[in-house]
């Protein structure tokens, strides 16, 4: 009886001392979805805990910025998206990660529970308990909101900026935007980091290089209901996915699960063609944006709107301006942000996605914000003499501009409504506002046109995309096989879905999705692609930049001419050794995979032979003039020409990039590899020594007897030489491929010691060359070409899209 009395007691006595926990503290209260509680004298947030083991959505962000495209942290940045549920062991609530790759979907709660235990979950934080209110557990959230979950320091030095820690001596918590709703709260907190800079990057942007202040947005949001119904994932149809292992899935069956990410949308009245939505799809527009960009951004993301009639919703699709009180951060709000950095940069578009079904919950864009500057200096570069009478003669750059800005707004808002990248769209009649566009520049009775540059509006297979996702259909129709109707009736018009990893120039091969291309024909496309680019070069003058401005401007927007073939000329590089194939599925009746027919090759090769003629890569002398050494003040840039000739401009270095630029993808030890492998299946194929005897007769076979062309020539000449080299040594080159290009060697130095030899200086230097290589083929290492200025947009090689 006395053990009975002291242990309530001491239960009496704990009780009462959690309840004086907070009593005696002057806070701020906040209810809703989590009650929490601020006190301004220790500067902390308490949040109250009243149901454990209820799973929720953390999503971290970043509120502030760094500024810099390379570094990568941007203003409204998503970052992890986790569904977690707090937990009571002994004095401690933890707050914990499920692990949702690995599932048991059955009523065999014994099932699910051998998965919870056979994989590892994640505990993200330990909190003691400060107090109970009401049976309910409070816990100190401040700790757990000053913690760099977004991973900024690790970021800074990844990016080799520095070594960074957090100092919370100069953190603290924001309030500004930390506020309490029924279904989320937010939070905020300012973070310093200090250390020693080391990249430049990070010095240019920061006004004190070793200390970094941005401002971390944390957000606890409920669950959705259970009334959403997942789509099954098709390869074909374009959607992204999520992804998971079923353990409870009959032995017949595959395991992994894969379903179509996508927005909740329902029919008011699903009797009807056409019907409202119970709730509308709502994107709302940063009203940072200025004029005329946000006028620009509407329009293009209003272009939705079409896609979602054509499937029988009324105004689904809506694009609406920020309210003055609605934080972007907030997860209720789909939002459209315009994000400034040091230099232009990729835009993309993220999203908030239930781990269990795919709901997506918020989708989140960032557009940057000097992505306009750069197509207005590419309208500026290719008019003839665009300032020639009146220096506000904006209009045709600025209309250029605003219509590609019109379709990267619909291009990323369709990364957050869950669509992927469509790079096969530009052959199939500019069929997606998902392919990667080039400005279609058009030469109207010789002269530059730029009335056509980009298309307006949604493409045919961004309907069936959205038809895929959104449709809804009659319970007495199998939705399994209307969603394969709507591919194969797709599929019928002659529409393909080719994504990223297929697309891309180094690795891809694939013949008809390509990355800022246009055309049916890519070599088509590249010989009229250089027919501008010369028409426009021809009328380059000084009137391509305003009275008054100095003449390193005028260089500066060469620039992008010079190169303006470079992504038609990627384009082309895939037909060699080439394929297409589709997704193709069995019984869906499409082309699975063949070999790019010949006559398709050797008209891509004699393009690309022409993109590195010395004849196309001049640049013409009278230009040449317009260049200057830089003016004081107007330093070269990452995004000027590069060169080796001190303060003038380098009229050699210039070829040398850009036929680098075209060897490095055509000469790819994995294209060499197919090569050989296509001739061997079919003796009529172009193979590898085909490639390389025309390309070495088309160069080094060549001579001119005009002095400055003989050198561009020469320019030219030393990149075949290296990257035929780097074939002969490269880890990923063939037993066959190294033979080959051996043998070409050979044949080169047969050519240069040959008497008849027009140059034997250069012919003496290109020996020793190959001979520094066959001595220590180890450590060949190719000498770089000048480096190429940056492309379209800056960093890396493609937009971002991703599900958070």
């Amino acid at each position: 009886m006395k053990n009975y009395s002291l242990l309530l007691i001491l239960v009496l006595f704990a009780t009462s001392s959690y309840s004086q926990g907070l009593k005696n503290k002057k806070l701020e209260n906040y209810k809703g979805f989590f009650n929490f509680y601020y006190e301004v004298k220790q500067d902390k947030i308490y949040l109250e805990v009243a149901e454990l083991d209820k799973e929720f959505l953390y999503v971290n962000s970043l509120a502030s910025g760094i500024g810099s495209n390379d570094i990568g942290l941007d203003r409204g940045q998503l970052g992890s998206d986790r569904l977690v549920k707090f937990i009571k062991a002994g004095n401690k609530i933890l707050l914990v990660q499920p692990n949702q790759n690995f599932r048991a979907i059955t009523d065999n709660s014994l099932e699910k529970k051998s998965i919870e235990q056979a994989f590892a979950t994640s505990v993200l934080y330990g909190f003691k308990i400060e107090d109970t209110i009401a049976g309910n557990y409070v816990i100190d959230l401040t700790p757990f909101l000053l913690q760099d979950t977004h991973g900024v320091a690790v970021r800074l030095k990844s990016q080799n900026e520095g070594t960074y820690k957090l100092d919370l001596s100069k953190s603290a918590l924001a309030l500004e935007r930390t506020k309490a709703f029924p279904k989320n709260v937010e939070f905020e907190a300012l973070l310093t980091f200090e250390g020693e800079a080391k990249g430049r990057n990070i010095r240019s942007v920061a006004p004190t290089a070793s200390l970094i202040s941005v401002i971390q947005h944390h957000s606890f949001v409920e669950l959705p209901d259970n009334n959403y119904k997942p789509r099954v994932f098709d390869p074909r149809s374009g959607a992204i996915s999520i992804s998971y292992m079923d353990y409870a899935t009959p032995i017949e069956a595959p395991i992994v699960k894969r379903f179509a990410i996508r927005h909740r949308l329902q029919k008011k009245h699903p009797e009807l063609a056409m019907s409202e939505a119970v709730e509308p799809i709502i994107y709302y527009l940063d009203p940072g944006t200025p004029e005329p960009v946000r006028s620009a951004l509407l329009d293009g993301a209003r272009w939705w709107n079409e896609a979602f009639e054509t499937i029988g919703y009324k105004d689904a699709f809506q694009v609406k301006m920020l309210p003055d009180d609605a934080d972007p951060m907030d997860c209720r709000y789909n939002v459209i942000q315009w994000v400034h950095r040091s230099t232009r940069g990729w835009s993309y578009g993220a999203s908030v996605v239930d781990p269990r079904t795919g709901e997506i919950i918020k989708g989140h864009v960032s557009l940057g914000s000097l992505r306009i500057r750069q197509d207005f200096m590419i309208a500026q570069a290719l008019l003839n003499r665009p300032f020639a009478n009146y220096d506000t003669n904006n209009d045709p750059m600025l209309k250029m501009a605003l219509s590609r800005i019109r379709q990267l707004s619909a291009h990323e808002i369709g990364h957050t409504l869950g669509f992927a990248h469509n790079f096969a769209a530009s052959s199939t009649s500019d069929a997606s506002v998902m392919d990667y566009p080039h400005p279609k520049i058009t030469l109207k009775d010789g002269e530059i046109s730029l009335e056509n540059a980009y298309t307006d509006g949604i493409g045919e297979w961004d309907k069936v995309t959205v038809a895929y996702s959104y449709s809804e259909f009659d319970e007495n129709i199998s939705e399994q096989e209307a969603l394969r109707d709507i591919l194969k009736q797709a599929q019928d018009k002659g529409l393909r879905f080719i994504s990223d990893y297929d697309a891309r120039a180094s690795g891809g091969a694939h013949a008809y999705a390509h990355l800022w291309d246009s055309g049916n024909s890519a070599s088509e496309e590249l010989e009229r692609v250089l027919e501008v680019r010369a028409q426009a070069i021809s009328n380059f003058s000084k009137d391509n930049i305003r009275t008054y401005e100095t003449y390193s401007v005028l260089e500066d927007v060469f620039v992008p001419l010079y190169f303006f073939h470079r992504y038609q000329a990627e384009a082309t590089s895939k037909l060699i050794g080439g394929l297409d194939y589709n997704y193709a599925v069995k019984g869906d009746g499409q082309l699975v995979s063949k070999t790019i027919d010949v006559a398709l090759q050797n008209d891509a090769l004699n393009a690309l032979l022409k993109s590195i003629a010395a004849e196309t890569l001049a640049i013409p002398r009278d230009k040449l003039a317009l260049f200057p050494p830089r003016a004081f003040g107007y330093g070269k840039s990452r995004e000027s020409f590069s060169g080796k000739t001190g303060v003038s401009f380098d009229a050699l270095s210039a070829p040398e990039t850009a036929s680098d630029m075209v060897l490095e993808l055509l000469l790819n030890p994995q294209r060499a590899n197919r090569l050989v492998q296509q001739k061997s299946l079919n003796k009529n194929q172009l193979g590898l020594q085909d490639v390389l005897h025309q390309l070495v007769e088309s160069t080094l076979g060549k001579s001119h007897k005009d002095d400055y062309l003989a050198e561009v020539q020469h320019s030219i000449n030393v990149n075949i030489l290296k990257y035929i080299m780097n074939l002969a040594v490269a880890d990923a080159s063939s037993f066959q491929v190294k033979a080959i290009a051996n043998n070409a060697i050979d044949n080169i130095l047969k050519r240069i010691y040959d008497k008849n030899y027009d140059s034997k200086i250069y012919g003496a230097q290109y020996g020793r060359l190959i001979a520094e290589m066959r001595k220590h083929p180890d450590k060949y290492k190719m000498q770089a070409a000048p480096r190429i200025p940056d492309g379209s947009p800056i960093g890396t090689d493609m937009c971002n899209y991703a599900t958070k």
